[in-house]
């Protein structure tokens, strides 16, 4: 079958090589000169071969260092290295062991490699002692499935840049974690490592790219594929179709397959026995069983390394309609500086979109932010019914907004779920961003405690989109991410946003095994969430022994009655299953790491990644050459500029002191323009990168303290995330992390403007439930007394005894390990 391949109506030519910095020095050019990306993609599933050259332009040995995205669901399974007649394997290894291994190699003089995972979707590769003039390719090997956004569309994305992310917190002392452009703050410890330099703008395009797709439907109904955002050309054969992207393109926004099926509704389980361990072909994976038309459910089983054991997959793609029932809905719009432009403008069209489908028995909210949250006028600070006053004044406010100042999410998301809590109806919190923000752990660790019953939907809109973040956040709200990069797909994601938003088919869901044996703590995704019409619900795991048996969701539906889909196991073979299943599994177990989960979860983490073979971000891929190629001194170390986003304003590039991307400088939160303008890029910085917008503030910018980071506009008031003494400790080790962050100049403040209040809310519940609140209570009496003005002795004397008393209340472990770490275990 031969499928006509739709271009995007309105792509722009490749930009001029000529312009700002396109200036050549006695140092050469920038070290990346090629990227490549093979997908071979079989029904559902890709495998993905990357290719990355490095050319040392310089006339000593080079260090070049590169960070990336990859796609946020991809497992990263295997690395090698190329340079003149060798060839490297990688091996992964512990991240603390694999960093001493390449540093102790680049200290002998023999080349090496290390790739490292710093978010979901952001890596760094590290290349060194580069000889001059040679060339090192490293390739890199990813398993990933593709989403599917309906029962009738699945999506390839591949991100091809790191969009400059917006960093709070105040700079922290210390070494920097790595070589980026952005200081590392106690909001973001690691921001150096995911902020790239960005090219200046007209930079004549430093890097060749070239990306093919090899579509094999695999017997999958497949109508038509549409390129979002780039011209392709197509080759067909029978029912396979290759998809190449047109030469000249720059690396400045995601590449987007779109393949469309026919309609049908079936739930499939497919079953896939372990065998032994081997590395597959880049190419030719097999694709979990495909459901047939009509069919209830499909179960898959796939291939591992331990005797008796195997993963399964299970696909529920529901229809029907939900009866509705009022909603407690919350709409948070982001407004900052990287959304100007056409992010603006389809951003508001998709709030007043969602606000249209208000009924009058629904209650709603609409919260727009950037450094500080603002409402609808009249509309007050709590939720109203969503009668046509309303709605117009919501929309009306939506019509008023555009880009400005930082991304500061914590504030309004944090006021969302003051307003979703205690509420016996369905409650729903809707987040439209484009996601760029570098505290997304800070964020989740944050909220995961206050979102239980409050489904969480995101709507992600860039060409650049931070999908890694996006997602984590919609399934720890065990609801759904969208993702828009253009206005004319905004029709299409808004129809599934409406299905989403409104009642599901079925809530409580859980997974239940008759003669099979399914490994305890296995599940992907580890939250099941709600079923929504026309949203397919994709379940893994493993199991262990023999590959049979069914499986059953079961839930509790819209009307009260008992729901269930059951589906029966087909065994199948997909080489792919159990590196994309062990993937998902460690995204699990990261986010639990991150909101503080069971003590053990590093080593957990270790000892999955490993046993796999699937990159996580406590492992790293390393690949070192046993030939000495240098006399042993430190390289020349580059960091690769990265494109500026298409689609974001020429200024996101230039250089800027105030931490927030494109901040407004009248606004009260943004700190103004250091004397002299921004802090300089590293001292490595290639020609033609400028610095990043994200530099240090000034040393007179107000730091963004615990006061700050609750924003103007919100009720500081917690919402308590669980019943029972635990839940106040959980709910105090949050605020003991924030106020440790403080600058000295600001305790008097926190304690008293900040703390104060929460601890008076604490107590007062405490109480309430019988609970002894004597230690906090004595504090709450002390900060009563205690004057914003007092002397510094005084001050520093409260502030000491009140993180000793938090601390000693909440029961603090010893600190974790963050990811990024070099110790080795």
């Amino acid at each position: 079958m031969t499928v006509r391949i739709l271009p995007l109506p309105e792509t722009e030519p490749p930009a001029s090589d000529r312009g700002l910095g396109a200036l050549n020095t006695d140092k050469g050019n920038l070290p990346l000169d090629t990227v490549e990306a093979h997908a071979s993609i079989t029904g559902l599933a890709a495998g993905i071969e990357v290719v990355q050259g490095f050319r040392n332009p310089f006339d000593m040995p080079l260090e070049a260092t590169y960070i990336f995205p990859l796609p946020d669901r991809a497992a990263v399974t295997a690395l090698r290295m190329e340079a003149a007649d060798r060839v490297i394997e990688g091996t992964l290894k512990e991240r603390g062991r694999a960093r001493q291994d390449y540093d102790q190699a680049i200290a002998a003089g023999r080349r090496a490699a290390i790739a490292e995972e710093d978010r979901p979707d952001v890596f760094s590769m590290r290349v060194g002692n580069i000889l001059p003039g040679e060339r090192v390719t490293i390739r890199l090997k990813l398993d990933q499935p593709l989403p599917h956004e309906s029962a009738s569309s699945a999506t390839f994305r591949f991100p091809l840049v790191v969009a400059p992310r917006y960093i709070p917190g105040a700079p922290v002392d210390g070494d920097r974690a790595g070589p980026g452009v952005a200081d590392d703050t106690g909001a973001v410890p690691d921001a150096s490592r995911i902020s790239p330099p960005v090219l200046l703008p007209g930079f004549p395009n430093p890097v060749r790219l070239a990306i093919t797709a090899d579509i094999d439907p695999a017997g999958l109904p497949l109508t038509r594929i549409r390129s979002a955002l780039h011209v392709v050309s197509e080759e067909g054969d029978g029912d396979r179709t290759t998809v190449r992207l047109q030469p000249g393109e720059r690396l400045d926004r995601d590449f987007i397959l779109r393949l469309d099926f026919a309609p049908h509704e079936t739930a499939a389980l497919s079953l896939i026995p372990d065998e032994p361990p081997a590395t597959p072909p880049v190419s030719g994976h097999s694709p979990a069983a495909a459901p047939a038309p009509g069919e209830t459910a499909t179960i898959s089983s796939v291939s591992g390394d331990v005797e008796g054991e195997g993963t399964f997959n299970l696909t529920v793609l529901p229809a029907g309609d939900a009866v509705p029932r009022p909603r407690d809905v919350v709409l948070v719009l982001d407004r900052s500086g990287s959304m100007r432009g056409w992010k603006m403008v389809a951003a508001r069209r998709a709030a007043a979109r969602i606000v249209d489908t208000l009924r009058g028995e629904d209650r709603f909210a609409v919260l727009s932010f950037d450094s500080v949250i603002e409402r609808p006028r009249d509309l007050g600070a709590d939720l109203v019914h969503g009668t046509d006053r309303n709605r117009f004044r919501a929309v009306e406010h939506l019509a008023t907004l555009d880009a400005r100042g930082g991304t500061e999410m914590l504030a309004p998301l944090d006021e969302g779920c003051r307003l979703l809590a205690d509420s016996a109806r369905d409650r729903v919190l809707v987040l439209i961003t484009d996601g760029q923000v570098g505290n997304e752990d800070q964020l989740l660790a944050h909220l995961e405690p206050r979102l239980r019953g409050v489904r969480v939907h995101t709507v992600g809109i860039d060409q650049a989109v931070n999908a890694g973040f996006l997602n984590r956040l919609a399934s720890i709200g065990r609801g759904r991410c969208e993702l828009v990069e253009s206005e004319d797909r905004l029709d299409e994601a808004m129809e599934s946003i409406h299905h989403r938003i409104a009642a599901p088919l079925a809530t409580g869901l859980t997974l239940h095994a008759e003669g099979l044996e399914i490994v305890p703590d296995s599940v992907a995704p580890a939250r099941l969430g709600a079923l929504f019409p026309g949203v397919p619900l994709v379940i893994a795991g493993r199991f262990r022994g023999s590959p049979s048996g069914t499986l059953s969701v079961r839930g509790t539906a819209a009307d009260g009655t008992a729901w269930e889909q059951r589906a029966t196991g087909t065994v199948s073979a997909v080489s792919a299953a159990a590196s994309i299943w062990a993937r998902a599994h460690l995204r699990d177990l990261e986010d639990r790491y991150t909101v503080g989960g069971p003590g053990d979860l590093e080593q957990r983490i270790v000892q999955t990644s490993l046993r796999f073979g699937v990159l996580c971000r406590f492992t790293a891929f390393v690949a070192v050459d046993s030939r000495v190629v240098t006399d042993g001194e430190t390289p020349h170390q580059v960091v690769q500029p990265v494109e500026t986003p298409r689609g974001w304003e020429a200024t996101a590039a230039m250089p800027r002191a105030a931490r927030a991307v494109f901040a407004d400088v009248a606004d009260a939160f943004a700190a103004p323009p250091a004397p002299g303008g921004a802090p300089p890029a590293p001292a490595a910085a290639p020609p033609g990168a400028a610095p990043s917008p994200y530099g240090g503030p000034p040393p007179s910018a107000p730091s963004r303290t615990f006061a700050r980071a609750a924003g103007r506009g919100a009720v500081k008031r917690p919402v308590p995330p669980d019943s029972g003494i635990a839940g106040f400790k959980r709910e105090l080790v949050d605020v003991l992390g924030r106020l440790r962050q403080v600058p000295d100049d600001q305790r008097a403040h926190n304690l008293v403007g900040e703390l104060l209040p929460i601890l008076e809310s604490i107590v007062q519940r405490m109480e309430a439930e019988s609970l002894d609140a004597t230690p906090l209570a004595a504090l709450r009496d002390d900060l009563r007394r205690l004057h914003s003005t007092a002397d510094k002795s005084s001050i520093d004397d409260q502030w000491t005894r009140a993180l000793q008393i938090l601390a000693d209340f909440t029961e603090e472990p010893q600190s974790r390990r963050p990811f990024w770490k070099k110790r080795p275990l």
